[in-house]
């Protein structure tokens, strides 16, 4: 298979269809006035006017322009999702052979991106899965993700009586909690977490926006939330969070 200047062998993995490569590297979310390039542009104004670094400049920098085709470690591996895990199907994927396939979401650059030395960032693209096409359904569509890590000043400091707090304990993993991260720390991040997006959403779906919050499971963090906001009468979900797996960061 020919894609992006490359060529990839076939194997018995192979299924990206000619339809699929078609839509490869039409890069929408960065074609200027494109619905998505504009959700795109929403999101980024966001974070570079809400979250100001040290030196007066943006906190989050952006990454638009990665390609889609990820090697299967980056995909799944690098994100602790286990060997035997249902999103790692054929049926759910385009693989263009074993250790190749269009990313099936901005996740799998999660890993590179922490270890070239970023702590807090976005990265946009198109995403792949082999998806039955209905009214919210769509084998190619867009995400936008965001990361932040914390260090322990940064999490306590504006905390009364905050320099005595810690990041990390030996301790056991719960419903609430990663067995290696203190409990002040994680309410600390989950409440950080949740008030950045639902500022986030109000600035797009606008005002007065009816939220709920519900727990999930993701192999790379834990605790794990949806975000649902009430569209035509029915609660819909938007998007996916939670406090990344401290095994992926340590890594």
């Amino acid at each position: 298979v020919e894609l992006l200047g490359k060529a990839y062998p076939q194997d018995d993995y192979s299924n990206v269809t000619e339809k699929i490569l078609s839509k490869v590297g039409k890069n929408l979310h960065n074609k200027k006035h494109h619905p998505l390039w504009l959700i795109k542009e929403q999101v980024k104004d966001h974070f570079y006017k809400q979250y100001i670094g040290r030196r007066g400049t943006p906190l989050f920098s952006v990454y638009d322009g990665l390609s889609p085709v990820v090697t299967v470690q980056q995909n799944f591996d690098s994100l602790l999702i286990p060997q035997n895990h249902a999103s790692r199907r054929k049926e759910d994927n385009y693989y263009l052979n074993r250790d190749h396939m269009l990313r099936a979401h901005t996740s799998a650059h999660q890993w590179d991106l922490i270890h070239s030395g970023l702590d807090a960032f976005l990265a946009v693209g198109d995403v792949y899965r082999r998806d039955t096409i209905d009214n919210t359904h769509y084998p190619v569509f867009h995400q936008m993700e965001g990361v932040r890590l914390f260090s322990c000043h940064e999490l306590f400091s504006n905390i009364k009586d905050g320099e005595g707090l810690q990041l990390f304990e030996q301790g056991h993993r719960t419903a609430h909690k990663q067995e290696c991260h203190t409990m002040e720390a994680v309410r600390l991040v989950e409440f950080n977490l949740k008030q950045v997006l639902t500022k986030l959403m109000t600035r797009i779906f606008g005002d007065g926006l009816q939220v709920r919050w519900v727990d999930c499971c993701f192999p790379f963090t834990h605790p794990s939330f949806e975000m649902e906001i009430k569209f035509q009468g029915e609660w819909m979900e938007v998007l996916g969070c939670g406090v990344m797996e401290q095994q992926l960061v340590n890594s």
